[in-house]
């Protein structure tokens, strides 16, 4: 094993395989490793240009002499050895003789360093487990790798972020991860550290995660390299912002997505969709959006309005924009066989294929195949028929399922990419998905681009993506969980988030515990950084018998506005509508934020108050940007809320207008027309009037 300088870099050469650390932004190093001659060049999410910041190496020898043999009488067994250091302003890589990394802070504290448990030649720490911190272990029959990567554990470190899982913990330590899209789960390999560093898994790779009590161990299928991004700061908002500046930041929301969005599954024609928008508008309610769910199409994958159903879709959106409300339109990744865009994308290489068995993805309602996101030609071929069948007729926003994708099964090891296997790049088909439109749009003339994506990886921010959190249930259970989801995202570096009002899966419109579910997350969605009501609802309208185009058209569940629940319901839903129309332009205030420096919408209380040690443990209450602190009602039946109030400044209820010191516990009200909002000093909203 040597060491070398290359310019910024510092390498660290040992046969074929070497390693590369470089500084990578403001406070940041990007650190890589390969098994073979050339190291990959694929960037990933890191694709955004850094500024070149003044770093340093340096380089020390060191006396590496075994103790054992130190002294006059053993000369010929005296060694040296050479350690180095990189430096990039508040964050080093201090490296070994040989060959081991730790990561310390501007002020010499270890923010966490490799796992290695083997003898070194200075007996530091002699266990001959031979367990090293990089593993790269050539995969037979391939020229892939099976990559392991090692880290220390902390007693006292807490992790933010990684993405949207379905468990109820927020803090992510003694957690294991699957590093994989699945439905309700977007994998983002991002997460701030307690101990004050942001780090990314840079790779797309199929594997695990593991924050262990005694290790914390990254692990990918298959890959050709090791890739990863650590950055310093003094702040969570420090990091989040040099992450942001590296992976890319979210555009400024556009104006309807800060409002309210009606969705249901599913509004079956054009006659419909209008006559629900009319009897909102017409009972003075405010809607921004109004979505478009699937199989409003001719078979998956012509990506065109079923004419029948649909006979006029420019007159249709001109009376929605003149009512103020933008039309959102589903759009499938699912390509039938029988399609006619089928033939054209299989001969151009256009559709993921399968290294063996039957080429069939999903069979619902069609045998269809997933068009391949990762290909750039498939990209403009999916946005260019739905430019010419949508935008063309007046949409410009559109809602991207199935983004995982939805495989059945998820058996990774049968897919592959233009990109290459799925097991080593699938966690980028939803950026794909959603650059493909983000690109076409831009390419429009549009300014303001949002898609409504139901997955999301490392970077997908960039491309205007507002992720939700897929067809979750209907109970209080997936409520709580879908409360550290979303603030999971935010600190993952996803700033736009939503969930189905209500959950999707379930939820009898006339069951009274249904109800109070139903007002308990429509009042938690108000203070979310899209306002979204959606959901099957149960019991599902009669099936229909109609056959359009050869598909049998779906059926739909029952109505999900905010009238369709009886009066007691209503009459709690709709002061939140107007709720959230007064706090439109704090919403802006913040979306601007996060456009401007990557901070979340939704943050865990750690982030604007982190020298407070007890907000790091809150899980059950947030902050929605910095005004105002959110706690949810996660019970049923429960008419009080304990609420921790961070040290440091007052904080007023906004129900009650009480104020109280912080730094404590409070017991507040929570009837149920209303969900408890603390505003912190200095700030004053008309809340609840």
């Amino acid at each position: 094993m040597h060491m070398k300088q290359d310019g910024r870099r510092l390498i660290i050469a040992e046969g074929n395989a070497q390693v590369w650390i470089e500084p990578w932004g403001e406070n940041s190093l990007r650190v890589r490793m390969t098994a073979d001659p050339v190291m990959d060049a694929n960037d990933w999410a890191l694709t955004e240009p850094v500024p070149e910041t003044d770093s340093a190496i340096t380089f020390e020898t060191i006396d590496v002499t075994d103790p054992w043999y130190r002294g006059e009488e053993w000369p010929q067994y005296h060694q040296t050895a050479q350690v180095a250091t990189l430096t990039n302003g508040k964050i080093s890589a201090h490296v070994n003789h040989e060959g081991w990394i730790s990561f310390r802070n501007q002020r010499g504290e270890v923010l966490t360093e490799e796992y290695w448990r083997t003898r070194d030649r200075m007996n530091r720490y002699c266990v001959p487990l031979r367990v090293t911190a990089r593993e790269m272990k050539h995969v037979m029959g391939s020229d892939a790798y099976e990559l392991t990567a090692r880290f220390e554990a902390y007693d006292d470190e807490k992790i933010f972020g990684m993405g949207q899982y379905q468990d109820r913990h927020l803090n992510k330590k003694g957690s294991t991860l699957e590093l994989a899209h699945r439905n309700s789960q977007a994998s983002v390999p991002f997460f701030v550290s307690s101990r004050g560093y942001g780090f990314l898994w840079n790779n797309p790779a199929i594997g695990t995660a593991t924050f262990g009590t005694n290790v914390t161990e990254w692990k990918a299928r298959s890959t050709r390299k090791l890739d990863y991004f650590i950055t310093a700061g003094d702040t969570p908002a420090e990091i989040e912002r040099q992450y942001s500046a590296a992976a890319g930041r979210t555009p400024m929301m556009p104006e309807f997505g800060m409002g309210y969005w009606q969705c249901k599954l599913r509004y079956r024609s054009q006659e419909e969709i209008l006559s629900v928008a009319r009897e909102h508008k017409r009972r003075g309610l405010p809607m921004d959006v109004i979505v478009i769910d699937f199989f409003h199409w001719t078979k998956q994958g012509d990506f065109k309005f079923e004419p029948n159903e649909w006979p006029d879709p420019e007159g249709m959106v001109k009376e929605l924009r003149d009512m103020g409300i933008e039309p959102v339109v589903s759009v499938w990744p699912t390509v039938d066989e029988r399609s006619e865009n089928f033939g054209p994308m299989s001969e151009q290489g256009y559709l993921v294929s399968s290294d063996r068995g039957i080429n069939h993805h999903m069979t619902w309602i069609g045998n269809t195949v997933f068009f391949d996101a990762t290909n750039p030609g498939a990209q403009r071929f999916v946005w260019d028929r739905c430019r010419e069948n949508y935008y063309t007729k007046g949409i410009r926003c559109f809602w991207l399922d199935e983004a995982e994708p939805e495989y059945g099964p998820y058996d990774f090891d049968l897919y592959r990419y233009w990109a290459g296997p799925a097991l080593q790049c699938s966690n980028i088909y939803p950026v794909g998905y959603a650059k493909g439109f983000y690109d076409g749009l831009k390419a429009e003339g549009e300014k303001d681009v949002m898609s409504l994506v139901r997955c999301a990886w490392a970077g997908s921010q960039k491309y205007g993506v507002l992720t939700w959190s897929g067809d979750i249930h209907s109970s209080f259970r997936a409520m709580r969980e879908q409360l550290q989801a979303g603030l999971s995202m935010g600190m993952a570096g996803i700033p736009w988030w939503t969930s189905d009002i209500g959950g999707f899966l379930g939820g009898d419109g006339s069951d009274p515990a249904f109800r109070e579910l139903l007002i308990r997350w429509f009042q938690w969605s108000c203070f979310c950084p899209v306002f979204r009501m959606h959901g099957e609802r149960d019991p599902w309208i009669e099936p229909t018998t109609e056959v359009l185009h050869g598909v049998q058209r779906p059926s739909s569940g029952q109505p999900n506005e905010v009238w369709s629940f009886g009066e007691q319901v209503e009459g709690i839903l709709t002061p939140f509508l107007f709720v959230r129309e007064r706090l439109r332009s704090y919403i802006r205030r913040v979306m601007q934020e996060a456009h401007e420096t990557g901070a979340p919408v939704m943050r865990p209380l750690m982030f604007d108050f982190p020298q407070d040690k007890e907000a790091l443990n809150v899980e059950d209450c947030y902050m929605f940007g910095p005004d105002l602190l959110v706690a949810p009602v996660l019970e049923a039946g429960a008419t009080t809320r304990r609420i921790y109030l961070p040290a440091g400044c007052r904080w007023t209820d906004a129900y009650t207008k009480e104020t109280y010191e912080g730094g404590q516990y409070v017991t507040v009200p929570a009837p149920l027309e209303i969900i408890p909002v603390m505003m912190r000093e200095g700030a004053c909203y008309d809340i609840y009037r």
